[in-house]
């Protein structure tokens, strides 16, 4: 695979140059530019596999920069300052980003998953909905992206029934299907639980806006609008009866 770093900052370039190189040798830099325009230029030229971008650059920053390229297809891992928020704004979306300064492990799972997934179509139709939310930090996304070996796949949150823990992998149970993520339940977790989502158990997280009915039988249990019977945890039934009726 062919790449391209894009980082105003001469030291970020040449270690993250010297990482790849050393590690990773299914990479090949063919490029790397110290701002947007020449960025765009060897972008243009090169018609690289992935670009690795920094966001925060003089002149033009990166997002200015991709909305130049709109025609051209490569995937884009960002390379970013950016706090928590912004973070998990990156993670609604499901754009890779790395956090600087640089590390090497998180640098091998970003390469991992871009070897996993397929050339996503929908790329400009994602970047605008990041921007949306970077712009307005208090409102809650509508939308979630989600990475599975077929390609990427944009839903409505409140379409989620339940999500399904499966090893490394979440199954995700909404009104029109099922889709096999490639991220863990933990990090959904993490997303949802501020959308009204809460993890009923160690497999399961459950959507509270559709829950048909809690039954006592088998130790406890609860019935979803799709009729899925999903197990509840002795350790959690407290708190999500509480959430229950809160609701």
């Amino acid at each position: 695979m062919q790449a391209i770093i894009v980082d105003d900052e001469i030291k970020g370039r040449n270690l993250l140059r010297e990482i790849i190189e050393r590690e990773f040798p299914e990479l090949r830099i063919v490029g790397m530019a110290a701002d947007g325009r020449e960025g765009i230029r060897l972008i243009r030229n090169h018609v690289p596999d992935v670009v690795f971008l920094d966001i925060d650059m003089p002149g033009m920053n990166g997002f200015e920069m991709l909305q130049e390229l709109q025609t051209l297809r490569f995937d884009t891992i960002f390379v970013t300052a950016y706090d928590q928020f912004a973070i998990k704004a990156f993670r609604y979306n499901a754009f890779d980003y790395l956090l600087k300064p640089i590390d090497k492990e998180e640098l091998a799972q970003a390469i991992g998953r871009l070897k996993e997934k397929k050339l996503q179509e929908d790329f400009q139709q994602r970047l605008k909905a990041l921007l949306q939310q970077l712009e307005r930090p208090e409102r809650l996304p509508e939308r979630i992206t989600i990475h599975s070996m077929d390609g990427i796949t944009v839903i409505p949150i409140s379409d989620i029934i339940y999500l399904e823990a499966a090893g490394a992998y979440t199954i995700f149970y909404w009104k029109e299907d099922k889709i096999i993520s490639s991220t863990n339940l933990k990090e959904y977790e993490e997303l949802l639980s501020e959308q009204g989502f809460f993890r009923v158990h160690n497999s399961f997280m459950v959507n509270m806006g559709h829950i048909k009915k809690v039954l006592k039988e088998d130790g406890g249990s609860i019935l979803m609008s799709n009729n899925a019977h999903i197990l509840l945890s002795k350790r959690k039934r407290e708190e999500f009866l509480r959430l229950l009726e809160q609701r």
